[in-house]
């Protein structure tokens, strides 16, 4: 019998285990769901298995355009071979249209373009609701340097611009995400790269015709089975074979 593996982290949706060799973590997806820094919770039957497969086909392309990432490879239905990173502790936030709460904030109706894509980052601690900082905030409290932010800006457009492409090529708009940066080491010469997931949770997809969110805004809202909109997002990236069933269903803030 193989011996229990360790548990590293276990967060909101997914546990990190200790892996293989040295410097690789395992990542579960669990089938867990939580909005409003949790206080909303479900289980999904089946969106462990989709967030894996649509993180695995998003890091992937990334590599394939020379964006550094953690993936490794994916290693079954739910889990996946990652690399060890120190996490920078903040949620790097792209948004392309106002929605969610930047829209609160500024008194936007939602889906209004933006003037350029924005950057912002909020501090990754769930006890405060991760609230928005400037980098002002980041710099002082040594969380990263302005170096550091600066390859994080770019790192977090060049991710803008690969996923707006594929969204748009299915008929997705693309209205934010957020993502986790880390740093690895290499003797002492320091690199940043694209950590956690990039899946349907980190991100809001609209049907670019009709409107439709894809996202989980589903869930939070209340608008129907969040499984459902992730298998529309698998099946029109090809993640999916067109005649998958759907598996049965049990926030950027």
């Amino acid at each position: 019998m193989a011996p229990r593996r360790k548990k590293i982290y276990e967060g909101k949706a997914k546990i990190l285990y200790e892996g293989p060799e040295p410097g690789t973590l395992v990542q579960y997806f669990k089938d867990d769901a939580t909005a409003f820094n949790a206080q909303k919770k479900a289980t999904i039957e089946g969106k462990g298995v989709l967030n894996n497969r649509l993180s695995e086909y998003f890091m992937t392309g990334l590599a394939n355009i020379g964006v550094p990432n953690h993936f490794i490879k994916r290693l079954n239905m739910r889990e996946q071979l990652i690399r060890q990173v120190e996490i920078v502790p903040l949620e790097v936030i792209v948004r392309n249209f106002a929605a969610g709460s930047i829209a609160k904030r500024l008194g936007l109706e939602e889906g209004t373009p933006l003037p350029r894509p924005i950057v912002e980052y909020s501090y990754k601690n769930d006890e405060l609701g991760d609230p928005l900082v400037p980098e002002e905030y980041i710099i002082a409290f040594g969380w990263a340097n302005q170096q550091d932010l600066d390859d994080i800006v770019a790192l977090a457009l060049r991710v803008n611009d690969f996923l707006t492409g594929v969204f748009y090529g299915v008929g997705i708009k693309l209205i934010d995400f957020k993502i986790e940066i880390g740093r690895i080491w290499d003797g002492d010469f320091m690199r940043l790269i694209v950590a956690d997931e990039i899946s349907p949770d980190s991100c809001r997809l609209w049907d670019i015709k009709t409107g439709q969110k894809l996202d989980k805004d589903v869930f939070r809202r209340d608008l129907g089975s969040l499984t459902d909109a992730y298998t529309e997002v698998a099946k029109r990236l090809g993640v999916l074979p067109t005649n998958t069933q759907p598996i049965k269903p049990t926030l950027i803030n």
